[in-house]
């Protein structure tokens, strides 16, 4: 596949037509819900509801079946019970609709009778050559064509780099929450259910040639073709960083894979060398999923794996080093001619060893300019880790009740502090080396959330600022390796 228009998914991710069928004027209905995001979205194209008996569903003139649509739809989005869902899209195969979605569940995961109505849904499909995602999924999101189709509502405004295939879709759909407390969205998103037709190696290939893309994330609970999946992988990861979360690993993972999606999971060991013969970082949790996602999403590639830890508090500046010697990384002692170049901006409480720590400094260009151009200059060092403690708000109390040789008033001192964190951040990306900041204050803090537009990410906590920047590593490694076999 060379553009993303000659993808069997472009008419999935771009239609200028949908058919909602399954959707009605009752409020606790899932197509309803469905089909209000769709439209709350500013979706542009045309919308037709498909119902047996209202006349106008949502406002908008509902139709009793596909057939009498007097257009044919791109795409059939189809919620309705499961008993009816191959006689659905029978009928949207004879009006000529040749891509789905099915939303509706009770296949293959549910037992041996839903097993049966997905082999029947797969003989009809195939009869009219309609290719779909799911059954037992929510849809999709792609921001850039307010294309919508989950049951949670998108902001517009999240800046989206991230391409997600899940084999849940409450895991999508709940993750724009989670995204969004650090200013992040998707580029596109997908909620792959039971895979019995399109699967997440086809989602896969698809984000590959998404120019919005930097990443992909994939949450899996099984894979439905392994041989498939590890060849687009591979071949995706030489230019494109895949990280991925298993669940089913475990005894009661896989249980509740199984009842979820129908998933066929394997045992954990069997996925950890998988992953790295594919060239995907591993994500132990759901955290770590969207922090390495965000790391590799905007940070440089690493030549090796020695790096400093620098902060103005000693206990997270510790907690920093620990993690990243238990993830792999090491932490050299600084040179005699980087130490020497610091030593004015250092005080006698802090420490000139690695980690760098100010402990308290009243001088912000040396915090944000001498100290991280020094390490960054330092060739003993191939990635930064920052600890950030912005004294915005220490500030505005102490303008109360003193007086300030340099501010007059807090926007002064504000204004000074945007213009030092945006030359800071141009700083930082003149060197090509990975920099990941970490503080315990989020986008409330402004001074953050600068940064964090300026795509510096800057994580909750010192060990998860570690542990992405040995996801980065990790993938550095793979990167190079494959490069090298292909």
């Amino acid at each position: 596949m060379q553009t993303i228009k000659n993808s069997l998914l472009n008419h999935i991710m771009y239609p200028e037509s949908v058919a909602v069928i399954g959707a009605s004027n009752n409020m606790l209905n899932m197509g309803t819900t469905l089909l209000n995001n769709l439209l709350s979205f500013g979706f542009k194209g045309s919308v037709y509801p498909v119902h047996p008996k209202s006349e106008e569903v949502l406002g908008l003139k509902a139709y009793r079946n596909v057939l009498e649509i007097p257009a044919i739809p791109d795409l059939a989005l189809v919620v309705v019970p499961t008993r009816i869902v191959a006689q659905v899209m029978r009928e949207c195969g004879e009006k000529g609709i040749r891509r789905a979605i099915i939303v509706s569940g009770g296949f293959r995961e549910s037992g041996e009778e839903g097993q049966r109505l997905e082999e029947e849904l797969l003989r009809v499909t195939k009869q009219f050559g309609i290719r779909f995602i799911g059954p037992n999924c929510i849809g999709v999101v792609n921001p850039a064509h307010r294309f919508n189709t989950t049951f949670f509502h998108y902001d517009a405004s999240m800046k989206g780099f991230i391409g997600m295939v899940s084999q849940s879709g409450s895991f999508i759909t709940q993750m724009f929450y989670h995204l969004n407390k650090f200013g992040l969205g998707f580029s596109q998103g997908f909620s792959v259910g039971n895979q019995a037709d399109i699967d997440m190696a086809d989602c896969v290939e698809y984000l590959a040639v998404c120019d919005r893309t930097k990443v992909i994330g994939l949450y899996i609970e099984g894979l439905a073709q392994p041989k498939k999946f590890s060849r687009i992988a591979r071949e995706v990861s030489k230019h494109k960083p895949l990280v991925a979360l298993y669940v089913g690993g475990t005894e009661a993972g896989s249980r509740a894979g199984s009842s979820h999606t129908g998933a066929l999971s394997g045992a954990d060991r069997i996925y950890e060398g998988f992953f790295r013969q594919c060239g995907i970082i591993r994500a132990r949790t759901i955290e770590e999923l969207f922090d390495f996602c965000w790391t590799l999403g905007t940070q440089p590639l690493m030549k090796d794996n020695r790096v400093a830890v620098f902060t103005n508090s000693g206990g997270p500046g510790a907690c920093a080093a620990d993690a990243a010697n238990r993830a792999g990384l090491r932490v050299p002692l600084l040179s005699a001619k980087t130490k020497e170049k610091i030593r004015e901006a250092v005080p006698q409480t802090g420490s000139l060893n690695n980690p760098i720590d100010l402990t308290y400094t009243r001088n912000y260009e040396d915090m944000y300019d001498l100290i991280p151009r020094t390490l960054l200059e330092d060739q003993g060092f191939d990635g930064i880790l920052m600890y950030f403690l912005p004294a915005s708000d220490y500030f505005k109390r102490l303008l109360d009740k003193t007086e300030s040789p340099f501010f007059h008033t807090v926007e002064d001192f504000e204004k000074y502090m945007l213009d030092l964190f945006i030359r800071f951040t141009k700083l930082v990306k003149s060197y090509q080396k990975p920099f990941i900041g970490s503080s315990f204050l989020l986008r409330s803090e402004r001074l953050i959330r600068e940064l964090e537009d300026l795509e510096i990410p800057i994580l909750p906590s010192p060990e998860r600022s570690a542990n992405a920047m040995s996801a980065l590593y990790r993938y550095s490694l793979m990167r190079k390796l494959m490069v090298e076999e292909s």
